[in-house]
């Protein structure tokens, strides 16, 4: 098993998570981290972009996994894994641009 995923598996054990909830989490944690560590409006595309970013990247590395063990790739939970991280990056940036709701 790879550091990435004894590490998801400790996270999700510790925290009493599910999976599903970790990613929410990290989209989340990178987006506003990006924004703030940039001084960045959350209008601007980089932190989503940086969020984007993070997913992609966590989801080659267990598709590496998965074929490292020799197991067959589900690609529909990967696509749901990105679909859990990046709703509320999307839906925050939606909002800062398109209404009154988080004006800076």
């Amino acid at each position: 098993m790879s550091p990435l995923q004894s590490a998801k598996l400790a996270l999700v054990g510790h925290l009493d998570l599910g999976k599903d909830a970790l990613h929410i989490y990290v989209g989340l944690i990178v987006f506003f981290a990006a924004a703030a560590l940039f001084r960045m409006s959350l209008k601007d595309w980089r932190p989503w972009a940086a969020v984007l970013l993070v997913a992609l990247a966590g989801e080659i590395w267990d598709l590496v996994d998965t074929f490292n063990e020799g197991r067959a790739p589900h690609y529909w939970r990967n696509w749901k894994d990105i679909w859990n991280t990046m709703f509320w990056p999307t839906a925050l940036v939606i909002l800062a641009r398109y209404t009154r709701i988080l004006k800076r």
